[in-house]
C-alpha cells in the first residue's frame, strides 16, 4: 500500500507531544518511496474523493461508495479515504492499495450490509480484518467457526503445562533423528495421560480414594517419568487424551508436517504394591518428504491405534461390541443405563396404575345405582386389570431380575447339566480344576465352592437374557479376583492363573447353553457376514495393499498356518482358548510380514493383512465367536495385553469387512459393483504399468491370475473340441454300421454245405493231367 502524507512536516504540538492524528501517520508510514521521495512535488491541501470510488487492491478492481470505505470512523479504510493521506493511483485512475486483494470482496461485504463470509474463509478475512483494523468485523468474525473453536481449544491448551515448548521439542527430536538417519521421516515416544491415577487389572472401588491419602514416599513412586521422549498430563478438564492428541497433530500440520500417531501400548511399569502404571504411550512418526512414485499413490487401509482404545482414555483396549468402552467402563455405563431405565420403567408402572385407580373411582361413583350383579362384574373387571398392572410392577422391579437367596435355596429339579453323564472333556476339564487348587489348600477349596454354587445359580437363571447372564458372569470374575488378592493375598501372576482355570471350568460347562443362545441373533449375523465374505472373493491382495508375498514358500505356509488357526477358533470351547487361536493367527501374520519386507511388521500393515486372511478363511461363525468372547472372557484379557490387542483388531477388521466400499479399495463404484454382481473379475495390471516399488507379491499374483485366465480359455477350448470329437464318433459309428448294412443287403452271405469227398477236391481242375503221379511209399531193406 502507497499512503503520502500531504501534512506538514512541522504540525507537531509545540509542546512536542503528538496527536492522535500525527501518531496514525507514523503507524501507516508507508515501505514505498513516497511521490515526495521520488521528486514529485505534492499538493499540501487535502485529497478530494469521488463519490464513487474504483479501487485496485493488489490488481483486483473494486467500485464501491465513499460512504462504504468511511462506514467506520476508527477504521484504516476511513483514516486511508479520509483526505488526510494522498493515495496513489494507477493508469486507469483506480486509487491503488498494495495487499492481496483476493478476499477484499468480503471485507467490502460487510462494510455494505454486514456480511460474514462463509466457515472456510474466516480465518483469511480475520488477517484482512486485522490489517484494516474494522473492529466490528473482527468481534463477529471471532465469534464463528473455526475462530471460536479455537479459543476453546487455546483455553484447553492454555492448561497444558509447556505445551508449546513440547510442540517444539517433538520437532526438534524429529528434525535431529531424521538427519541422522538421513530419512524422510522419524518415529518418536510420546505419552499422552490425562490423570496420573496407576490402574490395577482388577482395580477396586473402594481404593479410588488412593491418589489422595497416599504418603509423601509413596507418591514419590507414583510420580515416575516414564521412558518416553515426551509427555504431556496430567490435566483438569473435559478434554480427554484423544482431544489433546487431535492438539497435536493439527499443529504439527499447520507446519507442514505429515504426521501419523498410533497407539503402541502402556508403561506398565511397577510402582508399588499390585499398582502399576498404566499410561497410554503413542508413537509419531514425522514425515518430512512425501514419497513420491510413477504411479500415483494408493490409499491403504489406516485404522488409528488411538481408536482400538476405550473412548474414555483408561488406557484399556476397547470393544466394538461395548460401543468403544474397555470391559470396566461399559460396565459402568451400563449400570447406569439399567438403573435409570429401571427408574423410568417403575415411573411408567405407578402411572399406569393411578389411571386404572381413577377410573375405576370415577366409573364406581357413576354407576352406583346399577345392579349388584352388574356391580360385581365391574369389581371383578378391575381387580384383573389390577392384577394385570402389579405383574408389569413386579416385572419392571430390579428385584426380579435376580432370585432371593431362599428361592436359590430351595429345593428344586436337578439340573439336567450336572446330573447327566459328562462328556469325556468335561471330565478332563473337571480332573485338572480340581489338582490345580488342590495346590492353594484352604483358598482352593473356598474357590471350588463359590465356583460350584455359580454354576447351580447360572442353572436358575437360565431363563435369563443372555446379556444377563453375561453381567452375572463378570461379576463372579470380578468378587473372585477380589476376594484372592483381598483376603487370600494371592500374588497377581497366580490370580491370573486361578482366574484362567476357573473360566475353563466354568465355559467348558456352560458353553451349550450360552454359546449361540436362540434369544440373541448371533445366528443371523454369522449368516450375513458368510454371504458378505463370499461375495467379496474377488478381492486381491493388492486392493487391500497386503505387504505379504505368497510366492516365497515360507510365507504362503505362514498364511496357510494363520486361516488355519482363524477356523480353529469355532471348535474351541473356552474364551481364553478362542483368543489363543486368534493370537497365534495373528503371529504368523507379523511372520509372515516381517519374511516379506525383511523389518519388523507396523499396524498399518497387519491390519490389512488380517482382513485379507478372514476374506481367504471365511471362519466359521465368526460373529457367534465374537460375541461369546465378548461377554464371557475374562476382562483382564480384552482389556490389556497381547490378546485384547489381537482380538480388538479382529473386531476392527470384521467391522471393516461388513462397511467395506469402493472407496476403500480405491475402485471406482462402477467397477465395485460389476465386482460385487459377479458380472466380471478383476482384469490383471499390464507389467508397463508396474511402479518400480510395486510389491513382488502383487505381481505374482497378477501373474497367477494370467495363467489361470488362460487356463480357463483352454479349458473351455479343450470341452468344445471333445463336444465336436464326441459328435463325429456318433456320426462315424452311425455311418460306418449303414455302410455295413447296405453290403449286406446287397451281397447277402450264402453257406453251401459240401458235396465232394476230400479225394475229389481237385476232380473239376482241368490240368489234373499235366500234373506227375503222387508220391508212393517205398520200403528199402536195411
Amino acid at each position: 500500500m502507497v499512503v503520502v502524507t500531504g501534512r506538514e512536516p512541522d504540525s507537531r504540538r509545540p509542546d512536542g507531544a503528538m496527536s492522535s492524528s500525527d501518531a496514525e501517520d507514523d503507524f501507516l508510514e508507508p515501505a514505498t518511496p513516497t511521490a515526495t521521495q521520488a521528486g514529485h512535488a505534492l499538493p499540501l491541501l487535502p485529497q478530494e474523493f469521488p463519490e464513487v470510488v474504483p479501487l485496485n487492491i493488489g490488481g483486483a478492481h473494486f467500485t464501491t461508495r465513499l460512504s462504504t470505505l468511511r462506514r467506520y470512523e476508527d477504521t484504516m479504510l476511513a483514516a486511508m479515504f479520509s483526505g488526510r493521506h494522498y493515495i496513489p493511483t494507477d493508469a486507469e485512475g483506480r486509487y491503488f492499495i498494495d495487499r492481496d486483494g483476493a478476499h477484499f470482496g468480503d471485507v467490502l461485504n460487510f462494510l455494505r450490509s454486514g456480511d460474514l463470509p462463509p466457515r472456510e474463509r474466516v480465518r483469511a478475512v480475520y488477517k484482512e480484518a486485522q490489517y484494516y483494523a474494522i473492529g466490528p468485523l473482527l468481534e463477529q468474525l471471532e465469534n464463528m467457526q473455526p475462530l471460536k473453536g479455537e479459543k476453546v481449544r487455546q483455553a484447553f491448551l492454555g492448561l497444558m503445562p509447556y505445551y508449546k515448548d513440547h510442540l517444539e521439542r517433538i520437532v526438534e527430536i524429529a528434525r535431529l533423528r531424521a538427519v541422522q538417519r538421513k530419512a524422510r521421516f522419524a518415529k518418536l515416544k510420546v505419552c499422552v495421560f490425562k490423570e496420573e491415577m496407576p490402574i490395577t487389572p482388577y482395580e477396586c472401588p473402594l481404593l479410588s480414594s488412593l491418589r489422595f491419602e497416599r504418603s509423601e514416599s509413596d507418591g514419590q513412586l507414583f510420580e515416575h517419568h516414564c521412558e518416553v521422549d515426551v509427555s504431556f498430563g496430567p490435566w483438569e478438564a473435559v478434554a480427554d487424551v484423544y482431544d489433546l492428541l487431535h492438539c497435536l497433530v493439527t499443529d504439527l500440520s499447520a507446519q507442514g508436517l505429515t504426521v501419523d500417531h498410533q497407539c503402541i501400548g502402556v508403561c506398565d511399569k511397577h510402582l508399588i504394591n499390585h499398582y502399576y502404571c498404566k499410561r497410554p504411550i503413542y508413537e509419531f512418526k514425522i514425515t518430512w518428504w512425501k514419497k513420491m512414485s510413477l504411479k500415483s499413490e494408493r490409499r491403504g487401509i489406516h485404522v488409528d491405534q488411538s481408536e482400538l482404545l476405550c473412548k474414555k482414555g483408561c488406557g484399556y483396549y476397547g470393544n466394538p461390541a461395548w460401543q468403544g468402552f474397555c470391559s470396566k467402563c461399559w460396565r459402568e455405563e451400563y449400570h447406569k443405563a439399567r438403573q435409570k431405565q429401571i427408574q423410568e420403567d417403575w415411573e411408567l408402572a405407578e402411572r399406569l396404575q393411578r389411571e386404572e385407580e381413577e377410573a375405576f373411582a370415577s366409573s364406581q361413583s357413576s354407576q352406583g345405582a346399577q345392579s349388584l350383579t352388574f356391580s360385581k362384574f365391574e369389581e371383578k373387571k378391575t381387580n384383573e386389570k389390577t392384577r394385570k398392572v402389579t405383574t408389569v410392577k413386579k416385572f419392571f422391579s430390579a428385584s426380579s431380575r435376580v432370585g432371593s437367596k431362599k428361592e436359590i435355596q430351595e429345593p428344586k429339579a436337578p439340573s439336567p447339566s450336572i446330573n447327566r453323564q459328562t462328556s469325556i472333556e468335561t471330565d478332563r476339564v473337571s480332573k485338572e480344576f480340581i489338582e490345580f487348587l488342590k495346590t492353594f489348600h484352604k483358598t482352593g477349596q473356598e474357590i471350588y465352592k463359590q465356583t460350584k454354587l455359580f454354576l447351580e445359580t447360572m442353572h436358575y437363571k437360565r431363563d435369563l437374557s443372555i446379556e444377563e447372564q453375561s453381567e452375572c458372569t463378570q461379576d463372579f470374575y470380578q468378587n473372585v479376583a477380589e476376594r484372592m488378592q483381598t483376603r487370600g493375598k494371592v500374588p497377581p501372576e497366580r490370580v491370573e492363573k486361578i482366574m484362567d482355570q476357573i473360566e475353563k471350568y466354568i465355559m467348558t460347562r456352560l458353553y451349550k447353553y450360552v454359546f449361540c443362545p436362540e434369544t440373541t441373533d448371533d445366528e443371523k449375523k454369522d449368516l450375513a457376514i458368510q454371504k458378505r465374505i463370499r461375495a467379496l472373493h474377488w478381492v486381491t491382495p493388492q486392493m487391500l495393499c497386503v505387504p505379504v508375498n505368497e510366492e516365497i514358500p515360507e510365507v504362503s505356509d505362514m498364511v496357510v498356518k494363520a486361516i488355519t488357526d482363524i477356523i480353529e477358533m469355532d471348535s474351541k470351547r473356552v474364551p481364553r482358548d478362542k483368543l489363543a487361536c486368534i493370537t497365534k493367527c495373528s503371529k504368523h501374520i507379523f511372520n509372515a510380514i516381517k519374511v516379506t519386507k525383511n523389518e519388523p511388521a507396523s499396524a498399518d500393515d497387519f491390519l490389512p493383512t488380517l482382513i485379507y486372511i478372514v476374506l481367504k478363511g471365511n471362519p466359521p461363525r465368526l460373529q457367534s465367536n465374537i460375541q461369546y468372547i465378548t461377554r464371557f472372557c475374562n476382562p483382564s484379557r480384552l482389556m490389556t495385553g497381547e490378546d485384547g490387542y489381537y482380538f480388538t483388531n479382529l473386531c476392527c477388521a470384521v467391522a471393516f469387512i461388513e462397511k467395506l466400499d469402493a472407496q476403500s479399495l480405491n475402485l471406482s463404484q462402477e467397477d465395485f459393483d460389476r465386482y460385487m454382481s459377479g458380472q466380471t473379475s478383476p482384469r490383471k495390471q499390464e507389467s508397463e504399468n508396474w511402479s518400480p516399488d510395486a510389491c513382488l507379491g502383487v505381481k505374482q499374483m497378477y501373474k497367477n491370475l494370467d495363467l489361470l485366465s488362460q487356463l480357463n480359455e483352454r479349458q473351455e477350448r479343450i470341452m468344445n473340441e471333445a463336444k465336436k470329437l464326441e459328435k463325429d464318433l456318433i456320426d462315424w459309428t452311425d455311418g460306418i454300421a449303414k455302410e455295413v448294412q447296405d453290403i449286406v443287403e446287397k451281397y447277402p452271405l450264402e453257406i453251401r454245405p459240401p458235396n465232394q469227398s476230400l479225394a475229389s477236391i481237385d476232380s473239376e481242375n482241368v490240368e489234373n493231367d499235366k500234373l506227375p503221379p503222387p508220391l508212393q511209399p517205398q520200403v528199402y531193406a536195411g
